[in-house]
């Protein structure tokens, strides 16, 4: 287990329960009594610290590297037919967007998302999560399957931010996002988005345009990520802690501006601790949110969609 460095009371606590543990085995006491105790002082502990997490913790444990990712989360919902699609069509397939179909309790659905690698190895072929324009495309491709056959769209939002290289500028970078939020808006299936780590910048956004966002409880989701709003402001990453509070970029805070739609709660120490018992609530909700939206016709959602959308912000005239 990895600990972050505001978790070192959690920590210490279960680096003196393994020595207790150890040392029983040696000397054949029993010590069961003793464990139950330090069992629950692990709990309180560990609720006490995620009670009070700064927007800057949150950005933390969202980066958790034992973080469940989007391929976890579909292959822990689906029934197990999930098959995935690969390319665009045009240039190549882009590992950092993965999507295919699949079905949750009999329903046929459309799944996308970012996917970051757990290793340096895997890490380095998804790209570390951030998406090429092709990336965006294969997304656009897909979902215009899934509307063409009328298969409502789930879509997992997780990136540090669309991939910055020349090379993706050079294929268009900015209008294959700016393409997904035009197609988005409009299409006539239900689409549900959920931000299940990094949400930044229009990487989150080419693929979180839906009837509902939704985000987990240690999430966060911003124009631009604190180390490079520090950077362009105090032109250093030290006031990064400062940037992530101003930012608002929380699923609370996001939730009281009416951003989203709906914050998920986590297990007590954040996803990576439970995540079975994670994939059961977004399952769940899933489900849930699909069922009021399929009464809607796809007239009614697309207008409800575009109205969401364009009441955001606001508009001061002099």
């Amino acid at each position: 287990m990895t600990y972050l460095d505001f978790e070192k009371p959690i920590e210490e606590l279960i680096e003196q329960q393994e020595k207790m543990k150890q040392a029983a085995a040696k000397s054949g006491v029993d010590i069961s009594t003793t464990l139950k105790e330090l069992d629950e002082k692990i709990v309180l502990q560990r609720e006490a610290i995620y009670k009070t997490l700064s927007p800057w913790q949150k950005v933390q444990v969202s980066r958790h590297p034992e973080r469940p990712y989007t391929l976890s989360y579909i292959e822990a919902i689906t029934d197990g037919d999930f098959v995935e699609i690969h390319g665009d069509r045009t240039v190549k397939d882009d590992k950092a967007m993965v999507g295919g179909f699949g079905s949750i309790n009999g329903i046929p659905l459309l799944f996308i998302g970012q996917q970051k690698g757990t290793n340096t190895k895997s890490r380095q072929f998804r790209n570390f999560g951030m998406p090429n324009p092709e990336g965006y495309r294969k997304a656009l491709r897909l979902m215009k399957m899934a509307e063409k056959f009328n298969k409502p769209v789930i879509t997992f939002i997780d990136t540090p931010g669309a991939y910055p290289g020349i090379e993706a500028e050079e294929r268009g970078q900015g209008e294959a996002i700016a393409r997904n939020l035009f197609e988005m808006a409009q299409l006539k299936v239900p689409i549900v988005c959920i931000v299940i780590g990094e949400g930044a910048s229009g990487g989150a956004l080419g693929i979180g345009l839906g009837d509902r966002v939704l985000m987990l409880e240690n999430t966060w989701y911003s124009v631009i990520s604190p180390e490079s709003c520090s950077s362009i402001l105090w032109r250093s990453w030290d006031f990064k802690e400062k940037a992530a509070s101003s930012l608002k970029l929380t699923a609370e805070d996001m939730m009281s501006q009416k951003l989203i739609d709906g914050v998920i709660k986590e297990p007590t120490g954040g996803a990576h601790t439970n995540p079975a018992e994670l994939f059961l609530t977004v399952k769940t909700e899933i489900l849930a949110q699909l069922a009021v939206l399929e009464k809607l016709s796809p007239e009614e959602r697309v207008n409800q969609r575009i109205e969401k959308f364009s009441s955001m912000g606001v508009v001061v005239e002099e």
